[in-house]
């Protein structure tokens, strides 16, 4: 035990106050007292104004019922300077049982604790940096929907963790159109968000005048109202590099509002599902590299007529992807089944089924985030939500 590098002491129950009768120069070195100093004592004295009570106690505890027990204790050297000490004691007996001394075992752990609190302040700091981050990411979606007698908007945003790497909006170009995005960015945390967040800036002329055009006055709207050409100029600004190796999925959509027809481009992304007012639900056709892939990619610009009662569910691939327990996914077919059995709910309540089932399918463990936008166009005569006809069953070739 004198040769030992941890300080040592053995402490006597059977002296008043149970005094340290033991010490090595281990204990000497780790706390400035000389041996003799600390003979005598109980070992209390080591303790001071920022010493936690409730360690102490668990000593206290421990000795009284005469086990063994170990913590971390905020103790104090003689020339004042505190050091976090891990304190281990061991109850000796004699050969007839009874309880006779305390081991104790000193080990100097101030390097460790200082570490763990630099690290500690660390995951606070990224944490609110987190927080505010995320903060910043939702007020980008949207705060209301745009408010038209021909159309209505639901959506529903999930993400993973606190940051996101989905982004969603729907916004006017002007008196007779509506644009509408969903986007994916690959991957997911920091890299994912900042992307989303750039991205949601640029795509959103409902926040500023789009930046699509990259230079100069855009008044004329022409590019932000032409998906194929919305999709072309991404795929300009935003190339997949080594470093960064990210690209995004697309679903780009401008509403005639007159015509009701809807052009749109999927730039790899899942196909959005349409649910006609009398009719079983059905996929739009898709096609195209995602966004960043490929140097220069051929997007196709396709059109679909929306009648009154028409309902369209676009979606990203972390609500088809979810997984139970056994890795079975949600998929696009139970997907379909969720739309047709909530084509009698309104169309924000619709949504909000489809979302709580997905993840009652995940037990809440999402794996990727989850983003749903939906519209219904009015019925003749009707506001949007108005009653629907009965379910009609899915296609056999969905």
């Amino acid at each position: 035990m004198g040769a030992a590098h941890e300080g040592i002491t053995i402490s006597d129950l059977g002296q008043d106050d149970n005094p340290i009768v033991y010490a090595n120069d281990g204990f000497a070195r780790l706390t400035g007292y000389g041996v003799d100093e600390a003979l005598g004592r109980n070992c209390r004295f080591l303790q001071g104004p920022d010493t936690d009570p409730a360690a102490v106690e668990r000593l206290r505890n421990a000795v009284r019922q005469g086990e063994a027990c170990t913590v971390d204790i905020l103790n104090y050297r003689k020339d004042g300077s505190p050091f976090w000490n891990r304190l281990a004691i061991t109850p000796v007996r004699g050969a007839d049982g009874e309880l006779t001394h305390f081991v104790g075992i000193q080990s100097d752990i101030t390097a460790r604790k200082n570490a763990e609190e630099k690290l500690a302040r660390a995951n606070r700091r990224m944490s609110q940096s987190l927080e505010a981050a995320a903060a910043i990411q939702r007020s980008l979606l949207p705060e209301s929907m745009p408010q038209v007698p021909e159309v209505e908007f639901a959506w529903a945003f999930d993400p993973c963790d606190e940051l996101a790497g989905d982004s969603l909006d729907v916004f006017r170009i002007d008196d007779e159109h509506i644009a509408m995005y969903v986007l994916d960015v690959v991957g997911h945390g920091v890299p994912a968000a900042l992307l989303s967040v750039t991205l949601a800036q640029i795509l959103s002329f409902s926040r500023r005048q789009s930046s699509l055009s990259g230079k100069g006055s855009f008044a004329d709207r022409r590019l932000v109202a032409s998906p194929k050409a919305a999709a072309e100029r991404l795929n300009q600004l935003f190339p997949m590099n080594e470093e960064s190796r990210q690209y995004f999925t697309l679903f780009y959509g401008v509403l005639h509002l007159p015509s009701r027809q809807l052009r749109y481009v999927a730039a790899g992304h899942p196909a959005p599902v349409l649910l006609p007012a009398d009719a079983s639900c059905r996929n739009l056709p898709v096609g195209g590299f995602p966004i960043g892939l490929a140097r220069q990619p051929q997007y196709e610009e396709r059109t679909v007529d929306l009648g009154p009662g028409d309902r369209l569910y676009l979606y990203t691939d972390g609500l088809i992807e979810a997984a139970d327990e056994h890795g079975d996914e949600f998929g696009a077919k139970q997907l379909g089944e969720e739309i047709q059995r909530n084509r009698d709910l309104p169309l924000a309540a619709s949504v909000e089924a489809i979302e709580a089932t997905a993840k009652g399918w995940a037990e809440g463990q999402l794996h990727d985030d989850l983003s749903i936008m939906a519209l219904e166009i009015a019925r003749l005569g009707q506001g949007p939500g108005s009653p629907r006809p009965a379910p009609a069953g899915v296609d056999e070739d969905r």
